[in-house]
């Protein structure tokens, strides 16, 4: 049991580590953008759009009504330029956050590969040794499994990576698809 808990113990802290270190990548001006995009992304932000939009709408309107010079006559040439100013820096400040958790998430990804293949490859060696332990005990009833014949043998990783890979011809493809179906090379 303690042992058990270490290892769960080690895989998270592994984990912290790695958001630790990523973390620690992260520049101030990514920070400060980060901060933004976190303010813009809150629902009180588009209240206060709308807020400094009405405001802008209301004012020029009261001024003409007053018979005073309108600072932004309707069609509000003014208002639209600081909205799509706004909306350039906005979606900016996005784009430059969600490339950053992009490659983030491409890190993920890899690491989740890997230890999938690994689990795989684990996987496999279990079959092959349960495999030889009822080849091997006597008073096991020998007997041939196809199935499990076919899941000791671990899969490929170039084959995985070929099928992964968006550029591979079509034909090619059936191909690894056929192989990644039957490792073992029968049809």
């Amino acid at each position: 049991m303690d042992s058990e808990r270490d290892q769960i113990s080690q895989n998270i802290n592994a984990v912290l580590d790695f958001y630790a270190r990523e973390e620690e990548k992260i520049g101030y001006w990514q920070r400060v953008l980060e901060r933004i995009s976190y303010v813009i992304g809150q629902p009180a932000f588009l209240g206060f759009i709308l807020l400094f939009v009405g405001l802008w709408v209301l004012g020029d309107l009261f001024l003409r009504l007053s018979g005073k010079v309108e600072y932004d006559p309707a069609p509000y040439f003014w208002l639209q330029g600081i909205v799509g100013l706004a909306a350039l820096l906005t979606t900016t400040v996005v784009l430059i956050k969600q490339n950053r958790l992009s490659k983030l998430e491409e890190q993920r990804a890899h690491l989740d590969l890997k230890v999938t293949l690994l689990t795989e490859q684990k996987a496999a060696k279990l079959i092959d040794l349960i495999e030889e332990l009822r080849r091997d005990l006597p008073n096991v009833k020998n007997r041939h499994d196809p199935e499990a014949a076919a899941l000791q043998h671990s899969m490929n990783p170039d084959l995985v990576l070929a099928a992964l890979d968006e550029r591979a011809m079509p034909d090619e493809a059936s191909t690894v698809a056929h192989e990644l179906d039957h490792p073992s090379g029968s049809t």
